[in-house]
């Protein structure tokens, strides 16, 4: 808990604090442990909205349907007379947004729709009801109160992103340009199923449709043979397009976010790659288009950067637009770098960009705007996501809880204001404060993931050594129930992704966090927060530049070595663990390394050369290396692990995504075939359809942390 909040209390409850922790250790040792199927059917809270007025909230939830093989998509409505009750069942919705006069909620969602609904679409469904072959995302609109949900339009587009007018009277949304019908069948005559790489890549259009006209469509009975009637007036060259929408813009990219000025007419965009492989960081910038008049316009490009904006905001007066440049997003002000998060305000008409909370140290991730113009922001120091009030350069702490703060977001009017929170003990749910003075108050809003609380949960510490240059490093220390204190216990080192991320006091539990199982069920969990991780300074980053693997490499060993010299990990009983980068460590550390009895490696790189070409990111990984691979061939190599494989002797579980483009499956069946070739103890899961996140289907996490748990068992358990 935050200092400051127990400075407050009384004299009596500062001298109890170490009573409560050694109750509360003894409450949690007595506690069940938790099953793996109970532990991996938590929730995920993704995109909570205060209402303008602030007296609701719409969540949006991500949670396994085991009996479907698939993950459910649904929005809830939080109201104080009513509590959280679910709002949308069809399992597709998501990215909901309060209209501004908070009377109704639109969402994207995939669900089907009856095509002859809105009259005269071109394309729509075939005119069959509810046919969706392509399951497109469409913009849904309903009212607040709840009732039926209405498509936007029912041809089929899908949406990019969305946003509602100031006056809550159109929507504006962004789809992919469509192909005429000379275009299509000019394609299918001339190119068959022919993929043209690049050469058939097509940028967006921005588009805008009167709400109620749209619902009126919709709710009318259309006429027999409307859609074709509607097709047959079309010409050859005419854009398909919703019979009520007009072009305000045409962008050469994707657009990826847009969001409609609360107060005069311009609606500012992000753009990013068509194809979404970010190869280089010209696809990313903002752009700001008017809206005024009906006809199209010329967007106005706004930044010139080597930076990846996102999170895109309006001052309350439209002066001033604000976003974020997330971590290892790259360099507003300089040359492509890996920093820490950070906070811009922009001038939509001088282009001007000033640089907000720049005396802050951590790493920020995300930021509310106030109805006065005040800005708050999640900011990550260490081990801690906080909440800060940032006015130019400064930034300070509010009073808040020790542990994670997150989706943050403030009501248009009066002064509520909305956060995750969770610990490493404590569960993410969904949190509503009266004003930003009253964080540490927030009242719990929400209780999906309130069953955790029933088992044990992990102790833990931070812990801090020196690596092998002198620099500090820290990291988290995650004990069985009732064992903190305890000495040679079984190590599991689990390295984090990013690298540009931080472990720390916050809840996990899924396929990639699954820290708190394996503690809870008696291993020491170690998580090195290694040089290149966020929340310990931009320079604490930077060194990883040209030592992709071999610096944090370094940092995390002689974290274990600290561990055993210390008595508190057992050396004969330790394994290593990571996914994504933390793959690239796991299979960098077992070749310089055969302490660990046991690794368990997914979607991690084993070389840089073909990794650089296949990544969804190159120019990245170009960074990283200080250059492309026929630039710098040595360096691609000595920081590669597959030229030093036959020092392994670890026996390795290994798994990838069939469809990953992040790290490409090839460097899964890359490290398998040299693993095979050495005969080394491995095995290989492969899931069909996934890509990095392993999102589609739940029982491949499931599968996925069984066969791990049953591997380190196997190998590494006392």
């Amino acid at each position: 808990m935050n200092i400051n909040r127990f400075r407050s209390a009384s004299v009596l409850a500062a001298a109890a604090g170490i009573a409560f922790f050694c109750s509360s250790a003894l409450a949690q040792s007595s506690k069940p442990l938790i099953p793996l199927d109970e532990y991996m059917n938590g929730l995920e809270i993704h995109g909570a909205q205060l209402s303008p007025s602030g007296n609701a909230a719409v969540i949006g939830t991500v949670a396994p349907d085991w009996k479907h093989s698939r993950y459910v998509h649904d929005l809830w409505l939080w109201r104080p007379q009513h509590g959280t009750v679910m709002l949308t069942q069809s399992g597709k919705d998501s990215e909901a947004q309060w209209s501004p006069d908070g009377k109704y909620i639109a969402f994207i969602s995939d669900r089907g729709t009856a095509g002859a609904q809105a009259p005269g679409n071109e394309g729509e469904d075939n005119g069959k009801a509810g046919a969706d072959k392509d399951k497109p995302g469409r913009v849904w609109v309903m009212r607040a109160g709840g009732g039926e949900a209405l498509p936007l339009y029912t041809g089929p587009l899908d949406v990019h992103s969305f946003s509602w007018s100031p006056d809550s009277k159109s929507i504006y949304f962004s789809v992919e340009t469509p192909l005429t019908r000379a275009q299509t069948e000019e394609i299918q005559r001339d190119w068959k199923d022919v993929v043209r790489w690049r050469e058939q890549e097509r940028g967006d259009l921005l588009l805008r449709i009167a709400v109620i006209d749209a619902i009126a469509a919709n709710k009318a009975v259309p006429l027999p043979y409307a859609a074709e009637k509607r097709k047959k007036k079309l010409s050859a060259t005419a854009l398909p397009l919703p019979q009520d929408a007009s072009i305000v813009t045409r962008s050469p990219y994707r657009i990826a976010q847009l969001l409609a000025a609360p107060e005069g007419e311009q609606i500012v965009f992000r753009t990013d790659s068509v194809s979404q492989r970010d190869e280089r960081t010209q696809t990313n910038e903002i752009y700001v288009v008017s809206t005024a008049g009906t006809a199209e316009a010329e967007a106005k490009q706004l930044t010139h950067n080597q930076g990846r904006e996102s999170n895109l905001g309006w001052s309350p007066d439209g002066k001033r637009i604000y976003f974020l440049v997330p971590a290892a997003g790259g360099s507003v002000e300089q040359s492509y770098e890996d920093v820490q998060g950070r906070i811009y305000s922009l001038g939509p008409e001088s282009g001007h960009i000033t640089r907000l909370g720049a005396d802050y140290g951590g790493s920020w991730s995300g930021y509310t705007v106030q109805p006065d113009g005040s800005l708050l922001a999640e900011g990550q120091t260490g081990v801690e996501t906080q909440i800060y009030s940032v006015k130019g350069g400064h930034a300070e702490k509010l009073a808040g809880l020790a542990g994670t703060y997150g989706s943050l977001g403030s009501a248009r009017q009066g002064t509520s204001i909305l956060v995750t929170y969770s610990t490493i003990q404590k569960p993410t749910e969904v949190y509503v404060a009266q004003d930003a003075a009253h964080l540490a108050d927030a009242e719990r809003v929400s209780s999906f993931n309130e069953f955790y609380t029933k088992f044990a949960a992990p102790e833990w510490s931070t812990f801090e050594w020196k690596s092998d240059d002198g620099r500090t490093i820290q990291g988290v220390l995650e004990y069985p129930p009732g064992k903190k204190g305890d000495k040679h216990l079984p190590l599991l080192l689990l390295i984090h992704g990013g690298p540009a991320d931080a472990d720390g006091n916050r809840f996990g539990a899924d396929w990639y966090d699954w820290a708190s199982y394996a503690a809870e069920h008696g291993w020491l969990v170690f998580r090195p927060n290694y040089r290149g991780s966020t929340g310990y300074g931009d320079g604490f980053m930077l060194e990883i530049q040209k030592h992709i693997v071999s610096r944090p490499g370094k940092d995390i060993l002689t974290g274990v070595d600290a561990l055993v010299q210390q008595g508190i990990a057992d050396p004969s009983h330790m394994a290593i663990a990571g996914y994504s980068y933390g793959g690239y460590m796991t299979n960098w550390l077992i070749t310089q390394t055969t302490r660990f009895k046991a690794a368990l490696t997914g979607a991690g790189a084993v070389e840089h050369a073909a990794n650089w070409g296949n990544d969804d990111m190159t120019f990245d990984d170009a960074w990283m290396l200080n250059g492309t691979p026929w630039q710098q061939p040595q360096l691609y190599q000595s920081e590669a692990a597959l030229f030093q494989m036959n020092k392994v002797k670890t026996p390795v579980h290994l798994v990838g995504g069939g469809s990953d483009v992040r790290v490409s499956t090839l460097e899964d069946v890359l490290l398998e075939r040299a693993l095979d070739n050495l005969g080394v103890p491995h095995t290989f899961l492969m899931f069909p359809g996934e890509g990095h996140s392993l999102a589609n289907n739940p029982w491949h996490g499931y599968i996925k942390v069984r066969d791990e748990w049953k591997w380190l068992e196997k190998y590494a358990a006392p």
